[in-house]
């Protein structure tokens, strides 16, 4: 495949239509119920798994139910709660930050725009927009992921290595009505083909349209770029 931007919008085009059919019920994998519990399903999920978060989130969500039980909690008994998940002492604090600001000045509600959410402690782009297109139904970028990330960059979608700037690169190729899906299906695939060590380019239904999927190319699969 080229690089120009119209031939990866064909190809992007494509990719997005195979894994629809490989994929047809890809969607969030994190467990909630409501918004605040999205929101802090998605903080505590950063650079953490899913699966790790569902088995945590059940008790703490029985025991911490509004933005006050976050804010009035003690730091240290919250850190307890979500022992397992990475850095959670960072994160415990980032809960209990974004309680106090719900608070003050959301009264007591998710906001629903980017600026007010990246405000909020823990929160980037990333988690913003999966509580955006999640929560409020709102569809305004791409998440981008390590699965994001590693995928577009092996397909030869981008070059960039900052979420931020891969995300502008997708934002120009992806159709705007696949924004979200977009990144359900990478994660999808990634996870049970395109693996980070051992990708199966043998059983992927994109080898014909992925630049990485020649084994015998001179390709690290692992971070998506040339061997030296």
């Amino acid at each position: 495949m080229g690089t120009s931007l119209e031939s990866r919008t064909a190809q992007v085009e494509e990719v997005i239509d195979r894994l629809h059919d490989e994929y047809p019920d890809a969607t969030i994998s994190l467990n909630f119920s409501n918004r605040l519990e999205l929101l802090v399903a998605v903080v505590l999920s950063a650079q953490c798994t899913d699966e790790r978060v569902n088995e945590t989130t059940p008790e703490l969500f029985e025991k911490y139910r509004t933005p006050e039980d976050y804010a009035t909690a003690d730091e240290a008994e919250l850190a307890e709660d979500i022992y397992g998940i990475t850095f959670h002492n960072n994160k415990a604090g980032y809960l209990k930050g974004i309680g106090e600001i719900l608070l003050d000045e959301h009264d007591g509600e998710v906001p629903d725009t980017m600026d007010a959410l990246t405000e909020l402690p823990g929160v980037g782009r990333k988690t913003a927009n999966v509580v955006l297109q999640h929560g409020h139904d709102v569809v305004s970028g791409i998440v981008v992921d390590t699965h994001v990330q590693r995928l577009t960059r092996r397909l030869g979608l981008t070059e960039e290595k900052r979420p931020e700037a891969i995300e502008d690169d997708l934002m120009a190729i992806v159709p705007e009505d696949e924004w979200q899906a977009f990144t359900h299906l990478m994660i999808s695939h990634g996870r049970a083909v395109c693996t980070a060590r051992n990708p199966d380019c043998g059983e992927c239904t994109l080898a014909d349209v992925c630049p990485s999927s020649r084994l015998d190319s001179d390709v690290d699969l692992a971070s998506g770029e040339a061997w030296e």
